[in-house]
């Protein structure tokens, strides 16, 4: 198990409602264009219940990003994994990226 909670980026279809969102309480909501983005800071086990929530509630899940603790939040669908460089750094060790 990973002791240690991650910032995590989850994007599903469709703006969710009060309702929708009161299942998940350590989740950030935040609305960009047609889609909902819930960010938190949770543990492998809290991500696999978040991710276990989504499917039961029928939602849409369309992207999970795991993120560095110090990188702001992309925007979602821009293309770029959060632990990659922009083209122009210098190319260094692969560190992960999407789930």
């Amino acid at each position: 198990m990973d002791p240690v909670p991650a910032l995590y980026t989850i994007r599903v279809n469709g703006h969710l409602g009060a309702m929708m969102l009161s299942a998940f309480p350590a989740m950030v909501p935040r609305w960009h264009g047609a889609d909902t983005v819930l960010t938190g800071l949770l543990d492998r086990s809290a991500l696999y219940g978040v991710l276990a929530e989504i499917d039961v509630l029928g939602l849409d899940l369309l992207e999970v990003r795991q993120l560095e603790p110090d990188r702001e939040p992309p925007e979602p669908g821009d293309g770029r994994s959060p632990r990659r460089p922009p083209a122009s750094a210098a190319p260094g060790p692969f560190k992960g990226g999407h789930l």
